[in-house]
């Protein structure tokens, strides 16, 4: 690939590694793929992409994508995956774990063995497929939310050996006070794997013993976990209070209201992690579709929900959480990190998720507006084109 460079009247760079800023303007260039430099100013050279307006940003990273644009990701077929795979990028995401929800571990394991099958075959400049969320079954039944109960479980060894099979599970949701489950923290810690407390009923203490055995995440705080108590604290009190935990927020304001998604972001400083939690109804009209092989329902306004009127995922843009956040008052350093930075160090890949020398060149121009105008992947455009 020949060399690019790109300028932009603003830039969130690290150009020295450091913590994300603003550079107005700044500019770029791209060697193979891979950001070779970052500068605030104009560029020396003629650049080949001048970017006037908006933002250039760091391209989003998205840890629960359980389907989109129709598709269901845990059994879609190859279609679909390259569907999906190649249209996020409309949305500023270009990487993401397909999130697979609660079903019996032999089907977790047999879709495992599909996804795996079918990565290798993906196209080229699509969104990047970091591996899979498990989200589920290791959940607790009085926070089942949109989960099949029967299909609950412990995770004991054996379950946890027969997932971790494929080499593909990146981040697993479990209830910590199940049988069973600080061991299975452990050993997926042990494994490479981020733990995420989720669809829980735990005590903060439980929360912070689940902490100390290796888990570092919360999956979208106050929905389907227990909450601020000023007496008997849970899962969300714990994901504020304890530094070792990044709380997942769904922000489409309709999962957290306002002044809450507020309080997270201030008692959470530097650890939250947008993400969508998108359904398949995600980018589509509204209708009928289903999440985990469960019939969902997509209304004209809000989220998808089954038919007991239990929120079922979401229709969220990752994009549009960015925007939803700097709308409550959130500044846009801070709410971009939240997407981009933060969720991509959580999994381990300091290549993703931030401008600055040796990155991947992995870019989103978000407008006014703060929706995804053009996206690039590896330096390739692969969304957008009127970049004057």
């Amino acid at each position: 690939m020949a060399s690019l460079l790109i300028s932009a009247s603003s830039l969130l760079a690290s150009p020295d590694g450091g913590p994300s800023r603003i550079l107005s303007p700044g500019h770029l260039r791209i060697e193979d793929g891979v950001i070779a430099e970052v500068g605030e100013g104009r560029p020396a050279g003629a650049p080949g992409i001048d970017l006037d307006g908006g933002l250039l940003a760091p391209g989003l990273v998205d840890l629960q994508v359980n389907g989109y644009f129709g598709f269901d990701m845990a059994d879609a077929g190859e279609a679909g995956w390259h569907t999906v795979v190649r249209r996020l990028p409309e949305t500023g995401v270009t990487a993401f774990l397909p999130t697979f929800i609660t079903a019996p571990v032999e089907a977790h394991a047999a879709a495992l063995r599909r996804t795996r099958d079918l990565i290798p075959g993906l196209p080229a400049g699509g969104s990047r497929v970091l591996g899979v969320h498990l989200e589920g079954p290791f959940l607790a039944e009085r926070r089942k939310g949109a989960h099949n109960p029967a299909w609950l479980t412990d995770p004991t060894p054996e379950a946890v050996a027969t997932l971790l099979e494929t080499g593909l599970v990146r981040l697993v949701t479990l209830a910590p006070e199940r049988d069973g489950a600080l061991e299975a923290v452990r050993t997926l810690a042990a494994a490479g794997v981020l733990v995420s407390v989720g669809h829980s009923d735990a005590t903060a203490a439980q929360v912070a013993a689940a902490a100390d055995a290796g888990a570092r995440k919360v999956t979208h705080i106050f929905n389907a976990q227990s909450g601020i108590d000023h007496r008997a604290p849970g899962v969300a009190a714990q994901a504020l209070a304890d530094d070792r935990l990044s709380p997942g927020l769904i922000l489409d304001l309709h999962h957290v209201s306002a002044p809450v998604a507020r309080l997270v972001f201030r008692a959470a400083a530097g650890r939250v992690v947008l993400v969508t939690d998108a359904a398949s109804a995600a980018g589509m009209p509204p209708g009928d579709y289903e999440l985990g092989g469960e019939p969902i329902r997509m209304p004209e306004t809000g989220p998808p929900l089954r038919a007991d009127g239990t929120l079922a995922g979401s229709g969220l843009r990752l994009d549009e959480a960015i925007a939803n956040a700097v709308g409550i008052g959130v500044d846009p350093v801070t709410a971009v990190d939240a997407a981009t930075r933060v969720p991509a160090d959580l999994i381990g890949r300091p290549d993703l998720g931030r401008i600055a020398p040796g990155a991947a060149a992995d870019l989103v121009w978000l407008g006014p507006d703060h929706r995804a105008h053009a996206t690039w992947i590896a330096g390739e455009n692969v969304f957008g084109g009127d970049h004057e």
